[in-house]
């Protein structure tokens, strides 16, 4: 159906009028002239033409509103869009907490459990008790040695190692009751019939020069096969220093107690151990007279 905006209604030679009246005329094409009135008409062509017009005029208002309405161009400023943030974590950090050593003046569980791992696998410090004391170190002492490890004293991560492990001296004899001294390691070791007993840490010659009454010596302690031949239980007090309770197996070389028994070769040529060693070898008759004592 064609649109009604299109087309002109006249009346009266007025246009608009009232078009229900009997003289209703209808525009003609252009050439034709209205009947009764002298003025020509508007051609269908102009009036086509202005109502084309309104309807583009009409179509771009509608648009304009449309496009307002929809996020077009319009008076207010455009609204700016911020990207979000996108944040990246780093991934966590993994911290790795190392215990300190054990070490002298430690006590608790973790002293008696070394103590206790130290005097299965036969390295002496006495009855434990959960006490890092002088016993406990001259222990820890022998098995780094054993374990040819740093001689700290220290129970790190190396030592707790060997001591896992259940690192031990192997001894050299393999029958009878002997007791082995191991000069390249400085142990005692406690042997029967090949098998290790017990070990001790000790300190055998320095390898040093001395004078002594006159006489220049080498501090070493002489290698082979020995027996203990004397004892005295107390102190010898000499012009080279202190025996307490020696136990002698060749000439003045002897086993004996000493408050200072380092892991390395400090003495004059004599096998010291520590003053609660020797005392619990005389307590417990582990050197009597005849005992074989092997250096090497």
């Amino acid at each position: 159906m064609r649109d009604a905006s299109r087309w002109c209604f006249w009346r009266n030679g007025r246009p608009g009028a009232d078009t229900t009246g009997p003289r209703l005329a209808m525009a003609r094409p252009d050439g034709f002239k209205s009947r009764g009135h002298k003025s020509p008409l508007p051609t269908a062509r102009q009036h086509i033409t202005s109502a084309r017009a309104a309807s583009i005029g009409v179509a771009v208002v509608t648009a304009v509103l449309v496009l307002s309405g929809c996020g077009g161009p319009s008076r207010s400023a455009p609204k700016v869009i911020t990207p979000p943030t996108t944040t990246t974590l780093a991934p966590p950090t993994t911290t790795t907490t190392t215990a300190p050593p054990l070490g002298p003046g430690d006590s608790g569980p973790a002293v008696l459990a070394l103590q206790q791992r130290l005097a299965l696998l036969g390295y002496w410090l006495g009855t434990p008790d959960g006490q890092f004391e002088d016993s406990t170190e001259q222990a820890v002492y022998a098995l780094q040695k054993a374990a040819n490890i740093s001689r700290d004293g220290l129970v790190g991560p190396a030592t707790q190692a060997a001591l896992s492990s259940g690192v031990v001296p192997t001894p050299r004899s393999t029958s009878g009751y002997v007791i082995e001294i191991d000069l390249e390691d400085d142990l005692l070791m406690f042997v029967t019939n090949g098998k290790l007993d017990l070990v001790l840490n000790t300190s055998t010659g320095g390898g040093y020069t001395y004078t002594d009454d006159g006489v220049t010596a080498v501090a070493d302690t002489p290698t082979g096969i020995f027996d203990i031949y004397r004892q005295v239980d107390g102190m010898v007090i000499d012009s080279l220093g202190q025996l307490w309770r020696p136990k002698f197996f060749y000439e003045g070389f002897a086993i004996h107690g000493d408050s200072s028994v380092p892991p390395y070769p400090v003495s004059h040529g004599c096998v010291r151990v520590s003053n609660e060693a020797i005392d619990w070898i005389w307590a417990e008759n582990l050197a009597p007279i005849g005992t074989e004592v092997g250096v090497y």
